[in-house]
């Protein structure tokens, strides 16, 4: 049967990055009005991304970190020691968010705890070096993409969200001119960037044939998953459809580069 080898591309990143770009331009004069014809604050939906959007990225964060803690060390069991530590330091956030009364960060922690302690358990008996690349991956997209691309650009473009804008839309900004330190972070979408987390898990489904239907649920999940985060964010008013694209873009982009550079260690 056909198998697909070579999940991610040249071709597959040349895609990316064209449709990226067309986009790029469409949204740039279409913003706006995307948001005025669909944007909806009661929305279940944006309010079910707005709440939890976040949180399977931070699950497979913490999973990351706790395999590049616990692969350092050669005996199976005591890799988990790794799991341990980041359980540890997520519930200490957790409390702290608990306390402070902080209820998305809460959501998060406990997505993170819960999916460390989950994976710990089903995979006790395995060697996690087994996972290094794939987390090592993931650690470093969460870096560049939501920690460094996102943060760092919403500081310094200083877009105004759709939902702050004045009643006549004055102050309505296109992506492509960035307004400076001015306190907005609509652009680019940190919720999209999270919700996209998920996509260096489909290294794990790459070679296996393309009709498989763990390749193709993983896949369809893993995407779509992605696809809902961003849809609602624009939903429910917290950013233009160019906000979404950004971060999603980046972290296809950096999720093949990545790939493309650490596949033969795989």
């Amino acid at each position: 049967m056909y198998k697909i080898k070579e999940w991610f591309s040249a071709k597959l990143l040349l895609g990316i990055i064209v449709i990226w770009i067309f986009l790029a331009i469409i949204f740039g004069f279409t913003d706006l009005y995307i948001s005025i014809a669909v944007v909806d604050q009661a929305s279940v939906l944006g309010i079910f991304g707005r709440d939890f959007g976040e949180a399977p990225g931070w699950g497979v964060i913490g999973i990351g970190i706790s395999i590049l803690i616990g692969s350092a060390i050669k005996d199976v069991k005591k890799q988990k020691i790794g799991g341990i530590i980041t359980i540890i330091l997520s519930l200490v956030f957790l409390l702290y968010y608990l306390l402070d009364g902080a209820y998305q960060d809460f959501i998060n922690f406990s997505s993170m705890t819960i999916c460390v302690i989950v994976f710990s358990l089903v995979t006790f008996s395995k060697d996690w070096r087994n996972y290094r690349i794939v987390a090592f991956i993931v650690v470093v997209l969460a870096v560049v993409n939501v920690l460094l691309f996102v943060q760092i650009t919403k500081i310094v473009w200083g877009r105004v969200r759709f939902v702050n804008l004045l009643p006549n839309y004055a102050n309505f900004s296109p992506w492509f001119i960035p307004q400076g330190i001015t306190g907005n972070k609509s652009f680019p979408s940190g919720h999209a960037a999270m919700g996209f987390m998920l996509l260096p898990l489909l290294i794990l489904v790459k070679d296996r044939d393309i009709k498989d239907p763990k390749r193709i649920g993983m896949t369809l999940v893993i995407i779509g998953w992605g696809i809902f985060v961003g849809l609602s964010r624009i939903l429910i008013g917290a950013h233009y459809a160019s906000d979404v694209l950004f971060s999603s873009a980046m972290a296809s982009v950096v999720t093949i580069l990545l790939y493309e550079l650490l596949k033969s260690k795989l």
